[in-house]
């Protein structure tokens, strides 16, 4: 190649002779520079930023095509990782490899200086570059993306016209060139650091003992804040025979919670009995709950000892109790009360001893408005309520319960999965899961099914192929609704005032107040 070096540029001698095309004007490179900018501290994959760095050099420099190559890790070849060329052919592409050891591209990554080709035909050896002969390329210029005193990359440039570039063009490129450069070692920087958090990712599944809460209630697993304050409740009611109302979404886990108070409870020795309220068809429910005798009613063929007779001084934990019908609901409360009943088909009165802990998605204040649910059931019900929060208010908890039940359904099928990547486990924490924990528990079943090898191979993109928004959009009112509810629990239901929820939220206590009601927030009901 016929070249001579002057300063710091390497050139041939006719490119600063020969005429060229009228550039831009200064002020569109400068908006070149402040457009570069821009685009650089954006969040685009680092690729994705290229691309449109090599783009806009490319428009403003009026040249054929633009690329940004990197070095491999071995410093051995340098690929152009991005690359804009609309009117090429296909002869020269993304992930082009060029040696370093020997490539004009290479000497320029080596010595750190930009250089100008005016005529490639004339002065490249003819087996050299034959991507660019087979473009039609005819002149170019490679610049060095060098930050902090280290060359980072190269910026090229070609055009199919003969002497398209020249010093002052170097001038103006060797700018972009370093804002390039920044952005790519802060690139690599953040990758390093992207591969470490994945790498940490990758280790071992804990081990049960290791992922359950501090207080080692089987089964349930989490450290957020707001499921300790549950099992600290927990704690604090199960001694007692005192009746439990537990108030959450569906999918939250309340039977484990029941179970957990019969377990901590003097009547752990004896039975917990379950009885889904919503499972059950209406003319069954009563023979369910208190029993029957033989010939009671047709196809009673048999005497059955009912749910609240087998818990005798144990536990009956009745799931979906917003679910029993109205006309149920007097003798459940006589039971509950008097510590006796009656099966159905028999006058002789029986006493129990049970602990009873009830169980609902529904709201029974509304359900008492609408005369559906008996005032003085849910006053005998609602001794201590205990809220148990939706995942969504416990993101922290998800990759602990990923990995609980990614180990679960993994010694369940056989299969030895040794690691979750980082990057499912980022989209499964940032799902808002309308179904809560069981639907993440299902969707790890399907997941672990899927899986062949040591990783868990989760099918992210059926969370947003299943019939809901995406997690940011189609959990916006919930998530604000739920923000509101927590600071107007703090601030015990007051909204104006140096301390009202409007204070602490920065917010007018007007917008506050018509937010609620479009929410359908009673702030006496919160507390």
């Amino acid at each position: 190649m016929s070249s001579s070096l002057i300063s710091d540029y390497v050139f041939n001698s006719q490119a600063a002779v020969s005429p060229r095309p009228e550039r831009q004007s200064e002020s569109t490179r400068l908006k070149l520079l402040l457009d570069l900018t821009n685009t650089l501290v954006s969040n685009l994959e680092c690729r994705d930023l290229l691309r449109v760095v090599s783009a806009s050099i490319r428009e403003v420099m009026h040249c054929d095509t633009a690329g940004v190559w990197l070095p491999d890790v071995e410093q051995v070849h340098l690929r152009q990782l991005a690359m804009d060329f609309p009117e090429g052919k296909g002869f020269i592409t993304e992930d082009l490899l060029q040696p370093i050891g020997d490539s004009v591209i290479g000497g320029v990554f080596k010595s750190g200086k930009p250089l100008i080709l005016g005529a490639m035909s004339e002065e490249m050896d003819p087996e050299e570059s034959p991507e660019a002969r087979a473009e039609a390329l005819e002149s170019g210029c490679a610049l060095p993306l060098i930050s902090r005193g280290r060359t980072v990359g190269v910026l090229t440039l070609a055009s199919r016209v003969a002497n398209s570039f020249n010093l002052d063009d170097v001038d103006f490129l060797m700018q972009a060139a370093g804002q390039v450069a920044i952005a790519i070692e802060n690139g690599l920087a953040y990758r390093e650091i992207a591969e470490l958090k994945d790498k940490l990712a990758q280790e071992k599944l804990y081990l049960e003992d290791e992922i359950r809460g501090e207080m080692d209630f089987e089964g349930i697993v989490g450290q957020s804040s707001a499921l300790r304050h549950v099992l600290n409740l927990v704690e604090t009611v199960a001694f007692s025979d005192s009746t439990v109302l537990l108030l959450g979404e569906t999918g939250t886990g309340k039977e484990l919670i029941a179970r957990a108070i019969h377990e901590r409870s003097r009547r752990k020795e004896r039975t917990f009995v379950k009885l889904n309220c919503a499972a059950i068809p209406t003319g069954l429910l009563e023979s369910e709950l208190f029993g029957h005798e033989r010939g009671a009613f047709t196809g009673a063929i048999a005497q059955k000892m009912g749910r609240l007779e087998l818990a005798d001084g144990g536990t009956l934990f009745l799931d979906e109790v917003g679910d029993i019908p109205i006309e149920i609901q007097p003798k459940l409360l006589r039971a509950l009360q008097e510590r006796e009943f009656e099966r159905l088909g028999s006058n002789r009165t029986k006493k129990v001893d049970v602990r009873l802990v009830a169980a609902t998605n529904r709201d029974l204040e509304k359900m008492m408005e609408n005369r559906e649910f008996r005032s003085d059931l849910y006053y005998r019900l609602n001794v201590f309520p205990i809220r148990i929060p939706p995942l969504r208010e416990r993101p922290e908890d998800i990759p602990l319960l990923v990995r609980y039940f990614t180990q679960k359904y993994g010694r369940r099928m056989q299969k030895q999965i040794e690691s979750i990547p980082a990057a499912a486990l980022r989209k499964l924490s940032s799902w808002h899961w309308p179904g809560n924990i069981r639907e993440l528990e299902n969707f790890i079943e399907r997941s672990v099914i899927l899986t062949h090898g040591t990783a868990l191979q989760a099918p992210i993109a059926a969370l947003s192929n299943n019939g809901r928004h995406a997690p940011v959009v189609g959990t916006r009112e919930a998530n604000e609704r739920d923000e509101i509810v927590r600071v107007l629990k703090i601030t015990n239901g007051r909204i104006a005032g140096p301390d009202g929820a409007a204070a602490r939220m920065d917010v007018k206590r007007t917008t506050l107040i018509s937010r609620m009601k479009k929410l359908g927030i009673d702030p006496r009901r919160v507390l």
